[in-house]
């Protein structure tokens, strides 16, 4: 089990911590662009920032409520 010569590796708490930070750091990037693409979106359909707004609340209203 483990890598090379059956050894493993005594993952700490700062390991779990760190990880833990850089995976909220990633996802939030991708909760952002994904509310830029919504945003750019409706820009190009003509559909005013009125729209982009409101999905945008929308998605904020979701991730309140998980």
């Amino acid at each position: 089990r483990g890598g090379a010569g059956g050894r493993r590796r005594r993952v700490g708490r700062e390991d779990h911590a760190e990880h833990r930070r850089g995976r909220a750091r990633v996802e939030d990037a991708v909760a952002r662009m994904k509310t830029d693409k919504i945003r750019r979106d409706c820009r190009v359909r003509g559909d005013g920032l009125h729209h982009a707004v409101q999905a945008v609340a929308h998605m904020h209203n979701l991730a309140l409520a998980t």
